[in-house]
């Protein structure tokens, strides 16, 4: 399949939010899946797959991505220009939400923001909800505006943002996203905890939600190298 670059926008630096409209697609997918978006380079043929950062909306879509420089695909896509065309599969994936109408916690580093942009403009998750979302400095807390005026706006749902690397105006939470929450979960057993990040956060905590009795049926993840 094939989709039509419409924009993009700097999120923060070396990060970039590409909106595309699907030609030959309905657009019909489930929060949290993702696409495989393929490059046609000189090389060979190279595949990466990224979560979808919008919710459901027609044929349109969103997608955040790192830029490596060192690496092959994330080159080709932030020189791609409004009007390029690219290549897909899918939607992909079973990191969606769950229909047990539970509250939530939601666990994000970097880039595995993404598929709860999607969750959360969906509007998928029917219980109380707390994002905590962990970046070393401030200018990768991608969609922090947006965050912001959710918690203010929508009833029910908590923003915990967190640095590893906090400068010296940081006036929310400091530290990795683990013990945060550890905080939240409190003595609860009966939240639903979704997790996307990089495979060593999401492992770890993993690790620590069993330790303390969380079933694992109610911890949801998805991880990247």
């Amino acid at each position: 399949m094939k989709a039509r670059l419409l924009g993009h926008r700097e999120l923060a630096p070396g990060t970039r939010h590409f909106d595309f409209e699907a030609l030959d697609w309905d657009g019909v997918f489930l929060p949290g899946q993702f696409l495989s978006l393929t490059a046609n380079l000189p090389a060979g043929p190279i595949t990466r797959a990224y979560s979808i950062a919008t919710p459901p909306s027609g044929r349109t879509f969103g997608l955040c991505a790192n830029l490596v420089p060192e690496g092959q695909f994330s080159p080709w896509l932030f020189t791609r220009e409004i009007g390029d065309e690219i290549e897909f599969k899918g939607p992909i994936g079973t990191f969606t939400p769950r229909p047990t109408g539970s509250d939530s916690i939601l666990v994000a580093t970097g880039t595995g923001i993404a598929p709860f942009r999607s969750f959360l403009g969906a509007d998928a998750l029917t219980g109380n909800c707390t994002l905590i979302f962990g970046t070393r400095h401030a200018d990768g807390l991608l969609y922090h505006s947006e965050w912001l005026e959710l918690a203010t706006n929508r009833p029910g749902f908590l923003y915990e943002p967190t640095l590893t690397r906090p400068g010296p105006d940081w006036h929310f939470a400091t530290g990795r996203v683990q013990p945060h929450v550890m905080q939240a979960l409190g003595d609860r057993r009966d939240i639903d905890v979704y997790i996307c990040g990089l495979r060593e956060m999401v492992d770890d905590l993993r690790a620590q939600l069993k330790a303390a009795g969380v079933d694992r049926k109610r911890v949801i993840y998805e991880k990247y190298d």
